[in-house]
């Protein structure tokens, strides 16, 4: 038979029958499993600072605590959402929870921040594999008539799970350890699996086949790789730039390789065709400019509000929820308003409010509304004014029978931005502090980006001096990403006649 997928596009499914009774119960089984994803890819952010104490991580460490994750989730969610439709979708979901829940025992066990970064790893190859899955899987399971309310209510408990992220981080890292964050996991992994292997139909697409694009995903992980390891390597103190500048140029020659195999390559993983169309390829640049802001900003905060403001993990994730908060509840209303009038204006303005939030966040004006509680409230009214409108923008500009595609990688697009954005704004903050202990005459030794000595220490004022300007200088850059994307909107996605 022939279904609709949630995108619009229409493809042939096997043995995806499912009793009615059942549904509500396959609808636990994906909330479950895109929770555990969505929360951990939140919480840990909220425990950074807490690892780079406990296990004297490096601030280049501390970034690939978090690259680890998005470099391999971002890589292989494309060849993942392609596994299922050839092999099964219920069995690469399975596989997929059950990988990410053994990495997040790794991750809670593990006693070096070289373990932790290989479990964390892991988790990205689990979440690549189970993600992917859960729209499919809805959409495979619930006929027509009733399939948008299932994912209304999919995508409302996503959002709620997302907002709910941060403050459960900092409940769990104070009144236990950061290594509470992983262990969160391990019950949502179970009741999943359960639901899962009890309820959910297997299904596939019939029409699905030829090899997958394996060496399209290798390359694109290695040029991911290696470019995000250059960066952060400019971050480390004293080193030589040779190596950074080497691991530079293998990005280049990989990013070469991977757009030749693409466009012979008999079903690419990314299909180069779609970014002949210019609303397309001005989306998805956008989507690179504007999450790269968004993750750089939600990286970088913590540090200030623990290191230099003196909040608990618990405190510091109140502060991020609105930021879940005001996409859930508004996302709605400015997708409708986006299908009315379009998505251009809304994404404008809603890239310039995260423009100013980070701007704003740069000052580090003391007081806490003004300092703090303004800019997370412009970041939260910038990000819900423009989630869905982008949306709306990627499908609208796709044809109709590429629109799954389209958005798998606009999906995939906004992961490496945040993937990059750690990398180019942590090289940039860690660059400026370590610069300014060098001018101050200090030692590197013990010295890391984000971790202050206590008030009265000798060499407090120095080092928070050093920090604050790293900071100031990463947000800025994050403030720059945010206007970018709102020219981008501007210039690209604006209808003709609104440019004239």
């Amino acid at each position: 038979m022939a279904h609709e997928t949630p995108s619009g596009e229409t493809e042939a499914v096997a043995g995806a029958a499912c009793p009615a009774p059942a549904r509500p119960l396959v609808l636990v089984a994906t909330i479950l499993a895109s929770a555990m994803a969505f929360i951990d890819a939140n919480v840990v952010n909220i425990a950074l600072p807490a690892i780079q104490r406990d296990l004297g991580a490096g601030f280049a460490a501390v970034q690939w605590v978090v690259n680890a994750y998005a470099l391999l989730l971002g890589g292989l969610i494309l060849i993942g959402g392609a596994a299922g439709d050839r092999f099964g979708r219920k069995r690469i979901f399975l596989f997929g929870i059950a990988l990410f829940g053994v990495a997040s025992l790794a991750c809670a066990a593990a006693p070096t921040v070289g373990t932790l970064i290989a479990a964390r790893a892991a988790q990205g190859l689990g979440a690549a594999l189970l993600v992917p899955q859960s729209l499919a899987i809805i959409a495979a399971t619930f006929p027509k008539a009733v399939r948008g309310r299932a994912i209304g209510i999919w995508a409302g408990a996503s959002a709620i799970t997302t907002s709910l992220g941060p403050p459960l981080g900092g409940i769990l890292v104070d009144l236990l350890d950061w290594r509470a964050v992983f262990w969160v996991n391990l019950p949502f992994a179970a009741a999943a699996l359960w639901f899962a292997g009890r309820h959910i139909a297997e299904s596939r697409n019939a029409g699905a086949s030829g090899p997958l694009d394996w060496l399209g995903a290798v390359l694109a992980i290695t040029a991911f790789a290696a470019l995000t390891v250059g960066l952060t390597l400019l971050a480390d103190a004293g080193g030589s730039p040779w190596p950074a500048l080497a691991l530079l140029g293998v990005a280049a020659a990989a990013t070469v390789l991977f757009l030749r195999v693409e466009a012979t390559a008999p079903a690419p993983l990314v299909p180069l065709v779609l970014f002949a169309d210019r609303a397309f390829a001005a989306a998805n640049l956008l989507t690179l400019f504007l999450y790269g802001a968004l993750r750089g900003i939600l990286f970088l905060l913590p540090f200030e509000l623990i290191a230099r403001r003196g909040l608990s993990a618990m405190e510091v994730g109140l502060t991020l929820l609105p930021v879940g908060l005001m996409i859930g509840l508004v996302s709605r209303f400015s997708g409708a308003w986006a299908d009315r009038h379009g998505p251009a204006r809304l994404l404008v303005a809603g890239a310039l409010l995260v423009a100013a939030a980070a701007a704003v966040l740069a000052l580090q004006v003391d007081a806490f509304v003004a300092g703090i509680a303004l800019p997370v409230g412009l970041l939260a009214c910038g990000m819900a004014l423009v989630v869905a409108p982008l949306t709306t923008a990627v499908m609208t500009a796709a044809a109709d029978d590429r629109v799954g595609v389209a958005s798998g990688i606009n999906n995939a697009a906004s992961r490496v931005a945040g993937l990059l954005s750690v990398a180019v704004l942590g090289s940039i903050a860690g660059m400026i502090y370590f610069g300014q202990v060098d001018a101050a005459g200090l030692a590197h030794a013990g010295l890391r980006f984000g971790v202050l000595p206590a008030p009265g220490a000798p060499d407090r004022a120095v080092l928070a001096a050093a920090f604050d300007a790293g900071y100031a200088a990463a947000m800025a850059t994050a403030a720059a990403l945010g206007a970018l994307a709102a020219l981008v909107a501007h210039r690209r996605l604006r209808p003709a006649a609104d440019r004239n």
